[in-house]
């Protein structure tokens, strides 16, 4: 029989029909429409065959007819597996509720590592973890992703710089980077300090070696300031120069920024749908439907099912559709002409070292073209200027 698979989900039934009429009850089954397969004989008044369960009513009518005698030898197919199972419901839904409780332990948060913070830190970090739901016992897929663990960690605890966020398993490990880490001594061989810039000093503090530049004095890229060789005539020795030497130097910024510029703003609604994975395939559980808005970026975050050390191909998907618009912004010549000063402004401070300073500024050119602004601004700052220079043996001041 073709497609023995439809006839597993109704049911089969093997039957052995015994007596001296089994030919005129194999035509008498064709006759009627039940379908009859694997007929085997076993002498001369004996045969079994497999018959569907749903032709089990009519089998009998053409049994009476036929003179034979029938029995019922094995069933087999989905109906009496769900009796079976129904039987044993109990054991089932004790294997069962393990499998769940097992799966459930191994997606929960266990165990929470701190490593590079000092106690007070630490405390703090625990307190935030514990703000936003990553606790012992918490199950992952209702925690954020690590990226964004690790965002509002550094955004919320002001005392560190950074912080690095790994999973493992069902542990979560954080290595954290302090602000006020005492900075570790530097070795330094034998050198003197050179200008790095063009620059006018103002002001100079020499921790070590000897100082060949005072205040006021112009130096150019190069030009030794502190020298690393100390003492007099014959009994010089060579030490590593260490020192500030503060200097005005003087920068060039320019800025084209148009009047007229289009951007993409979110407006504040959101749309979320939830999805359960099956390897590539997502069935949809929550959130139907198109959203309201027709202009969205969709943020996706997917939860992974583990089972013990395993990550099963089995998981939760969330899709957060925010709506966006586009937005026009138009600037007065005034408005871009201040606009375009802190633009230029930033941009020195972005090049320039923590300590450095702005001293001054002056406007050297700006002028409207072509639907743009553009500025040009020299800016004095005061920096240090001092960088050091590997003494070469046989360098004499």
């Amino acid at each position: 029989m073709k497609n023995q698979w439809i006839a597993f989900y109704s049911g089969i039934i093997t039957v052995k029909a015994a007596g001296s009429g089994i030919e005129r009850l194999i035509n008498s089954l064709t006759r009627n429409g039940i379908m009859v397969w694997q007929v085997k004989r076993h002498g001369e008044q004996a045969v079994t065959f497999k018959i569907k369960l749903t032709d089990v009513k009519r089998l009998r009518a053409s049994v009476r007819k036929s003179g034979c005698r029938i029995e019922f030898l094995h069933r087999a197919g989905l109906p009496f597996l769900l009796k079976r199972s129904l039987k044993n419901s109990g054991f089932l839904f004790g294997a069962a509720s393990f499998l769940v409780i097992l799966i459930l332990l191994s997606n929960m948060v266990w165990g929470i590592e701190i490593k590079g913070a000092d106690p007070a830190t630490e405390y703090k970090i625990r307190r935030q973890l514990d703000e936003m739901g990553i606790r012992k016992g918490k199950l992952q897929f209702f925690v954020k992703n690590v990226e964004g663990i690790q965002r509002e960690l550094s955004n919320e605890v002001d005392e560190i710089t950074w912080v690095g966020v790994e999973l493992k398993g069902t542990t979560y490990h954080f290595q954290v980077v302090e602000k006020n880490e005492p900075d570790k001594p530097e070795l330094l061989s034998p050198r003197h300090l050179v200008a790095k810039k063009k620059a006018v000093i103002l002001d100079m503090f020499v921790e070590e070696g000897k100082p060949v530049v005072s205040v006021n004095d112009h130096v150019i890229p190069g030009q030794l300031l502190v020298s690393g060789i100390i003492g007099q005539d014959d009994q010089t020795q060579t030490v590593p120069a260490k020192g500030e030497i503060w200097g005005e130097t003087w920068y060039k910024s320019e800025v084209k920024l148009p009047l007229k510029s289009t951007l993409q703003v979110f407006s504040g609604g959101e749309k979320r749908k939830y999805y359960f994975d099956i390897g590539n395939f997502s069935i949809p559980v929550w959130g139907f439907g198109k959203p309201e808005f027709s202009e969205y970026e969709i943020e996706e975050n997917r939860k992974d099912i583990k089972f013990l050390k395993w990550t099963l191909p089995l998981g939760f998907t969330s899709r957060t559709m925010r709506e966006s618009e586009t937005v026009t912004r138009i600037y007065s010549n005034e408005e871009a002409f201040e606009v375009a000063k802190d633009l230029a402004r930033k941009d020195i401070k972005n090049s320039l070292s923590e300590d450095a300073k702005i001293k001054g500024e002056k406007i050297l050119h700006q002028s409207v073209e072509n639907g743009k602004v553009f500025i040009a601004i020299h800016f004095q700052i005061i920096e240090n200027i001092a960088e050091g220079q590997s003494i070469i043996q046989g360098d004499t001041e």
